[in-house]
């Protein structure tokens, strides 16, 4: 399967537009698989599973979930909660994947985050078993580690997902999250066989921002190809999800943006 058949459109790459506006642009360029966020299914999963199924289009992956480290108890449990809720939905919207990023450390220290995430995924593996989801644990760039993820680099993801030994759980390898790790090659070998989904975009320079800074592919100084090959070669030949957070891109997203993203994943990835 050529990288072109292969890409998936995340819904954040366009953020202002609806479901609806993202199944009907898809449809017309020829893109036939999407990512969702959960904040986009409007309250209605079912709803949503049908706009995008009645289009013949498919759901590569379902985020988020993950968030577990929290100030106390009884907030680390409505935590768990949400994230079989989360599972639940991405079985009905037909995800293989849910994306698990994994929460800042929220009051705790990185040590006992780091463990209260390891727990939390422990206790939700048997809800994604029955329901034949995949956790796939996303490792973030270091400098979200304060706002976003206690989990910042590809091996502590491997070390995770080793301890979960489970067909349910895997890695979620994001060019621009890994891209500058030294190690990085060597853990995409590693995570052979447990690879679930591949996600580009670019690191301009100089970056304009920690979150909105991301840019198209070919626009940056990430190695994207040698990163696909790189996962390819590690037994990895599912969706690439094109995700990019970006004010300038999300304000003048039309039609055009859709074909130009083509254009950059057989040039760039």
């Amino acid at each position: 399967m050529s990288v072109l058949e292969r890409l998936s459109f995340n819904q954040m790459t366009a953020d202002p537009w609806s479901l609806e506006q993202v199944v009907r642009g898809c449809s017309r360029a020829g893109i036939s698989t999407i990512g969702v966020w959960r904040h986009k299914l409007g309250g209605d999963t079912v709803r949503a599973s049908a706009i995008i199924r009645d289009a013949g289009l498919r759901v590569s992956s379902l985020c988020r979930g993950g968030w577990f480290s929290a100030p106390t108890a009884v907030e680390r449990r409505e935590r768990i909660a949400d994230n079989r809720l989360a599972i639940e939905e991405a079985a009905i919207l037909g995800a293989p994947v849910l994306v698990m990023v994994c929460g800042p450390a929220n009051g705790q220290t990185l040590n006992d985050a780091r463990a209260t995430v390891m727990d939390g995924l422990m206790e939700v593996l048997p809800d994604a078993e029955k329901a034949g989801v995949t956790l796939g644990v996303e490792p973030l760039h270091p400098m979200y580690a304060a706002e976003r993820s206690v989990v910042v680099t590809l091996k502590q993801a491997n070390d995770m997902v080793e301890r979960l030994a489970s067909k349910a759980a895997g890695v979620v390898v994001d060019a621009f999250h890994v891209w500058w790790d030294p190690d990085v090659m060597r853990e995409i070998e590693r995570a052979r066989g447990k690879i679930v989904g591949f996600h580009v975009s670019d690191w301009p320079v100089p970056l304009p921002g920690i979150l909105m800074g991301r840019a198209l592919m070919g626009d940056g100084v990430i190695e994207l190809r040698r990163l696909r090959e790189a996962v390819d070669a590690a037994g990895y030949d599912g969706p690439i999800e094109v995700e990019i957070f970006n004010d300038a891109i999300w304000q003048s997203a039309d039609d055009g943006l859709l074909e130009l993203i083509r254009r950059r994943m057989v040039e760039c990835v």
